[in-house]
C-alpha cells in the first residue's frame, strides 16, 4: 500500500510518520518540504490551490491519503477566512475527488469545534454540528466535501491535542511555570486532553483492522468517528494535572498557583466551545479499541519528556 501523509511536520503528522510506517510505503509531505530534523520530503501547501495539489497526488499516486494538515490558527482565521477555507475545506474537496477518481481512500482529521455549544452528554457522531467562527465552519465544510466526494474515507474528530513536541497547551504551561508564580486558566470549558501519539496509534490500529480483508473499497467501517482519550476535565483541571505530573518528574522546579477563571475573563477573537467532550463508543466498538483515561495518557507524555531530558 502506498501512503501519502500530508502535514507530516505537525504534532499528529510527526507521530503518524512512526505509526503508519509498518503499514505500507510511506511518502511524507509538509508545506515547505522539510521534516522535523531537517530532512527533505514532498511539498504540499494546501493553500496553494487545486492544481498544485492534484499534481502532487498524480506524482505520488497513493492508495491512501492521510491528511494531518490543517489551518489551526483559530483566532487568526477570523481575519483570514479565505485561507482557512482553502486549506480546511477546498483542499479536502480536491483530495476526496482525486481519491474517488483513482480508487484511493482518505483519512482526514477534524475537530470538536464543529460542535459549538454546550450539551448534557458527550457529542455523538450523528449529533447536528453547530460551528461558531470561521475555523469551525471551515473544518465542517471539509468534512462535508469529503463525504460528498464519494471516496472511501475515515473522518476522525479529535480534541485538545497535545504532544511532547511542537506548540500546544502542555508545553505552554510548562514554559509559563518557569516564568510565573501564578497562572490563570479557564475552568468553564470542558473537553478531553488527547496526545498526538494516541491519535496516531489508534489510526494505525484502525487501518490494520481494515486492510487484511483485501482492500478498502467495500469495507463497511468507513465513516465518521470520534477519537480522544476517555474522561474529561476543564482547561484548569488539565493545567493542574500536567503541572503536578511535571513537578513529580522533575521537569519544573516548583508548582505555581493555578487560578481558575471564567471564559469571560479571557476574551479571544474566536469563540471556543464550552463543551468539547466527544463520545468515542462507536470507534471503540467497531474497531475493538480501548482508549486510555486522559490522565493515564498524560503520564505517558510527561514520561516521554522526562526521558528525553529536554523539552524539544
Amino acid at each position: 500500500m502506498k501512503i501519502l501523509l500530508l502535514g507530516a511536520g505537525g504534532q499528529v503528522g510527526f507521530e503518524l510518520m512512526r505509526a503508519l510506517g509498518p503499514l505500507g510505503a510511506l511518502s511524507a509531505a509538509t508545506r515547505d518540504g522539510t521534516l522535523p530534523g531537517g530532512a527533505r520530503c514532498r511539498v504540499a501547501d494546501l493553500g496553494a490551490g487545486a492544481t498544485a495539489l492534484r499534481a502532487l497526488l498524480d506524482d505520488a499516486a497513493p492508495d491512501l491519503i492521510v491528511n494531518a494538515a490543517a489551518y489551526t490558527a483559530v483566532d487568526r482565521a477570523e481575519d483570514e477566512a479565505a485561507l482557512a477555507q482553502a486549506i480546511n475545506a477546498e483542499a479536502v474537496d480536491t483530495l476526496g475527488r482525486w481519491a474517488a477518481a483513482h480508487g484511493a481512500a482518505v483519512i482526514h482529521y477534524s475537530t470538536d469545534y464543529v460542535f459549538g455549544g454546550s450539551g448534557p452528554r458527550p457529542w455523538r457522531e450523528d449529533d447536528a454540528p453547530t460551528p461558531h467562527g470561521v475555523y469551525a465552519a471551515s473544518k465542517l465544510a471539509g468534512e462535508q466535501a469529503l463525504r460528498a466526494s464519494g471516496a472511501p474515507h475515515l473522518i476522525l474528530r479529535t480534541a485538545w491535542v497535545y504532544a511532547a513536541r511542537g506548540r500546544n497547551f502542555l508545553r505552554t504551561m510548562l514554559r509559563l511555570a518557569g516564568e510565573r508564580d501564578t497562572l490563570r486558566v479557564v475552568n468553564d470549558q470542558f473537553g478531553t486532553p488527547t496526545p498526538a501519539r494516541l491519535i496516531a496509534n489508534a489510526t494505525a490500529a484502525m487501518l490494520a483492522r481494515m486492510t487484511p480483508r483485501g482492500g478498502f473499497a467495500g469495507d463497511a467501517a468507513w465513516g465518521t468517528y470520534h477519537l480522544t482519550a476517555s474522561g474529561h476535565t476543564s482547561w484548569h483541571g488539565f493545567a493542574e494535572a500536567l503541572l503536578r505530573a511535571a513537578q513529580r518528574a522533575g521537569l519544573i522546579a516548583r508548582m505555581p498557583e493555578v487560578l481558575a477563571i471564567a471564559t469571560a475573563d479571557y476574551p479571544t477573537r474566536a469563540q471556543r466551545p464550552a463543551w468539547s467532550v466527544l463520545d468515542c463508543t462507536r470507534m471503540q466498538d467497531v474497531f475493538a479499541l480501548r482508549l486510555p483515561d486522559w490522565q493515564t495518557a498524560l503520564d505517558a507524555v510527561i514520561g516521554e519528556l522526562a526521558g528525553c531530558g529536554t523539552q524539544r
